[in-house]
């Protein structure tokens, strides 16, 4: 006779959800600046900040450390990741290995309904853009969430859940660093045609090329944040 599956615990299922709010709210504060790099993250008053018990909270600060925007200090509790150029020079380094193999697994593998996924994203970022003028940067919800998936797009066809997986964590990790450089950015139509001639080459499935655009792309934050000369922490 078939052995029926346990029904779910619904204290288990019940602190999953606190501690993923946990996380959600920790890293909106965090990628925002509400939670300025180098802070120290106390239990007591998180718990008091989200209205969420110590428990899930820790829960919530492991899964931020092991994405790198937390850190552990010991026995004595969390900080907030701090910024500089040498952080951000090693996630661009893993940025351009990680999603090079994906851009180029993704046009071989990719189809029709890969292509119509980018030119989709492509579009409704750019209706963004143009809705909202010049008016637009990292930080409003609506523009993060298009931003991304323009950039995850290229990539979804590359067949490895980790590939993707590793990319969205990183472009996560770089969140605090393209907000500065961002503000640089002066044209809706510089920033949407610099996306247009990345999606051009990968939907041409022109291969070496997409790379050389895509790691011209990453580095644009790198060099921008921290031009020559330059090691100090970007502002708020």
């Amino acid at each position: 006779m078939m052995k029926l599956a346990a029904a779910p615990d619904p204290e288990i299922a019940t602190s999953d959800t606190l501690s993923e709010r946990a996380a959600n709210l920790l890293e909106r504060d965090i990628v925002s600046g509400e939670l300025p790099p180098g802070s120290k993250l106390g239990i007591v008053e998180l718990a008091r900040r989200y209205e969420i018990g110590a428990t899930p909270l820790r829960e919530g600060l492991s899964r931020l450390t092991s994405r790198g925007l937390i850190v552990a200090i010991g026995q004595r509790g969390f900080r907030v990741a701090e910024v500089s150029r040498d952080d951000l020079l090693d996630i661009t380094r893993m940025r351009t290995v990680i999603e090079r193999e994906a851009l180029r697994l993704a046009i071989d593998n990719g189809g029709d309904a890969w292509e119509a996924g980018i030119v989709a994203a492509l579009h409704q970022m750019q209706r963004y853009v143009e809705r909202n003028a010049n008016d637009f940067r990292e930080g409003a919800p609506e523009f993060d969430r298009l931003h991304k998936a323009f950039h995850t797009s290229l990539l979804a066809a590359c067949g490895s859940p980790r590939l993707l997986a590793a990319h969205s964590d990183l472009y996560d990790q770089a969140y605090r660093y393209r907000r500065v450089m961002m503000r640089s950015i002066e044209s809706g139509r510089y920033f949407i045609a610099a996306h247009r001639e990345l999606a051009d080459l990968v939907l041409a499935r022109d291969a070496e090329a997409a790379e050389t655009k895509l790691d011209q792309h990453l580095r644009a934050t790198l060099t921008t944040v921290y031009p020559p000369g330059k090691s100090q922490p970007p502002s708020r």
